[in-house]
């Protein structure tokens, strides 16, 4: 073999070797690429996962605050109509007419009152007078007090031992107290 013969094979077998290393780059950089695709493919499923999850979440959370706000203001309203009910009672009740004020006024002296008590009327009481009369109050030893109190109707017994307040006002708030879930019931169901 001549020297131009060597030359050229070499020449040859460099090409032939470039080529094979060429191809053999070209197939692992194709590799790489579908690694990092099916990689970027995984990480876009789970970020759209974690974006759906999150998204329900959020959804969740602003429809149970919706939900709670809900029954808060109906749970508002709800006593707003219960205090309203009481609202008129008191109204009937200070308005009373002057029989069935010395019925109840009698009941509640007979319940309430002590022996030796000092009864106070509210201002806006009108039959002051025609209590003092009843027979409770002289078999009971009452004393009708001069003063009048700031009440929601009806009057206040002062003791020795205790005050009670048996105004209307009082009389009703005890009562709201004890049954405003049950009046709650008969009126929401």
């Amino acid at each position: 073999m001549n020297e131009q013969a060597i030359v050229e094979r070499i020449i040859s077998d460099a090409e032939e070797e470039a080529r094979a290393i060429i191809k053999e780059a070209e197939a692992r950089f194709a590799q790489t690429v579908a690694a990092a695709n099916e990689r970027a493919e995984r990480n876009r499923r789970g970020t759209e996962a974690e974006v759906r999850a999150k998204a329900v979440a959020v959804s969740d959370g602003k429809a149970a605050s919706a939900r709670l706000d809900g029954a808060k203001i109906l749970l508002g309203e709800k006593r707003g109509v219960i205090e309203e009910v009481y609202a008129r009672a008191l109204k009937k009740l200070v308005g009373l007419g002057e029989k069935e004020t010395l019925y109840l006024s009698a009941r509640l002296l007979g319940d309430y009152a002590e022996e030796g008590d000092e009864i106070v009327f509210a201002e806006n009481f009108p039959f002051a007078q025609n209590v003092a009369a009843l027979p409770v109050v002289k078999e009971k030893k009452l004393k009708v007090s001069a003063r009048r109190a700031k009440l929601d109707g009806g009057f206040m017994l002062c003791g020795k031992v205790a005050d009670k307040d048996v105004s209307y006002g009082a009389i009703l708030a005890a009562d709201k107290e004890e049954r405003s879930s049950e009046i709650a019931a008969v009126i929401f169901n």
